[in-house]
């Protein structure tokens, strides 16, 4: 089957797209990606075995896709250019990578292909944290209410709606009312080369023998609970030797100047984002790795893929109690869970960690014989690929 992916952002990176794509492509289809640019790659080029087909786009378009359930230019213009992709490749099945294009991949379906709908997020309720949308503009022009009311349209819609965990897909089923069946869990997992391949590339900052590192990998904004960490840091400074938090994500100067008001500019490093390709050194190079998000619709409906990572790396983890994440970390003993937000909860388990490398070890082994057993691309992708099959 000739399956055209709809992401409307730049390729690479994408992590899921390019999981999905692969793994439909060892199965025997062919992927054409619809995505965009803004001048400076190459058109068209394959990546992966993926036919990447990238589309101009610009600034106003980037702007108005932020009000595109509010004012439809953004719908017009893509749908013009979807049209044109399905036609050109002879797309025989569109698959949406979440929401913000759908309807214009929708709009652009004139021959009524079947529609596999891709959420990675619930993210009508992420939008509610957005920078933006704590401003009086932000909430005059866009309505979360009318952004849930596409959503539901949108899955009601499709052929088939793809979701990243069982929590989210319970949610779906209880609000929107659709059958169980409709919807597939596609977890967001790692590929075995992260874990089986040894990085050629160094990183910065390297512990010390007798330092105990903590690690944070990916975005820092407030609701992933960095700020948790932070103040828990006044405390464990004061009670443990050597103890480090290290920050491998870019850095807001909120975040630069909360870790100077609070004292700790030696215990935290702030490195900065860094290449993917590094995140197994990081991980390796630490002793205790977190997630410690605040709870939310979304963040109980979905995975950090962090946790992953780390998991598959041997190494225990500490996250909030943000349900999904809570629920594989305490089924699979790979790791501790404290309360979100709670700075006395987290410093109680940090130190229980500290205190017992034996735990430590015993939960990184359970964790990265989990994530070997059962929780790696070629694995969890067989639902996607039985749902092709079926379409086929």
């Amino acid at each position: 089957m000739r399956i055209g992916m709809i992401l409307d952002d730049t390729f690479p990176p994408d992590p899921r797209v390019e999981n999905e794509a692969i793994e439909l492509i060892k199965d025997g289809h062919e992927v054409f990606l619809f995505c965009l640019t803004y001048g400076n790659e190459k058109k068209e080029e394959i990546v992966n075995n993926i036919h990447v087909k990238r589309y101009n786009t610009n600034i106003f378009e980037y702007k108005m896709s932020a009000l595109v359930y509010t004012i439809p230019v953004y719908t017009y213009l893509m749908s013009q250019k979807i049209k044109n992709f399905i036609e050109q490749h002879k797309i025989e099945s569109i698959h949406i990578h979440d929401m913000r294009i759908a309807e214009a991949a929708f709009r652009a379906n004139r021959s009524n292909l079947p529609v596999v709908l891709d959420l990675h997020e619930n993210r009508p309720e992420i939008m509610r944290f957005y920078p933006h949308m704590q401003k009086m503009r932000g909430k005059l022009l866009v309505s979360i209410k009318k952004w849930i009311k596409k959503e539901e349209e949108f899955i009601r819609k499709a052929t088939k709606v793809v979701v990243v965990t069982n929590e989210a897909k319970e949610e779906i089923v209880a609000r929107v009312g659709v059958e169980p069946d409709k919807i597939v869990v596609v977890p967001n997992t790692v590929r075995t080369s992260f874990f089986e391949k040894n990085s050629l590339f160094d990183i910065p900052y390297k512990k010390k023998e007798e330092e105990f590192m903590m690690l944070y990998l990916g975005d820092t904004g407030f609701r992933r609970g960095i700020e948790t960490v932070l103040e828990s840091m006044v405390e464990l400074k004061k009670n443990l030797k050597n103890v480090t938090f290290v920050v491998v994500g870019k850095a807001s100067p909120e975040l630069e100047k909360k870790v100077a008001d609070l004292g700790l500019i030696n215990e935290v490093k702030l490195m900065g984002w860094q290449n993917d390709t590094t995140f197994p050194n990081w991980i390796k190079n630490s002793d205790v790795c977190l997630s410690p998000l605040h709870r939310n619709i979304h963040h109980d409906t979905t995975y950090a893929n962090k946790i992953f990572q780390y998991m598959s790396m041997g190494k225990p983890v500490l996250v909030s109690d943000a349900k999904a994440q809570k629920e594989v970390v305490e089924r699979e003993q790979a790791g501790l869970v404290h309360k979100a937000q709670d700075v006395i909860d987290f410093t109680e388990k940090i130190i229980t960690l500290y205190e017992d490398k034996q735990l430590r070890e015993k939960m990184g082994q359970c964790g990265k014989e989990f994530v070997k057993r059962e929780f790696t691309w070629d694995k969890t992708s067989k639902d996607l690929k039985e749902l092709y099959n079926k379409l086929a």
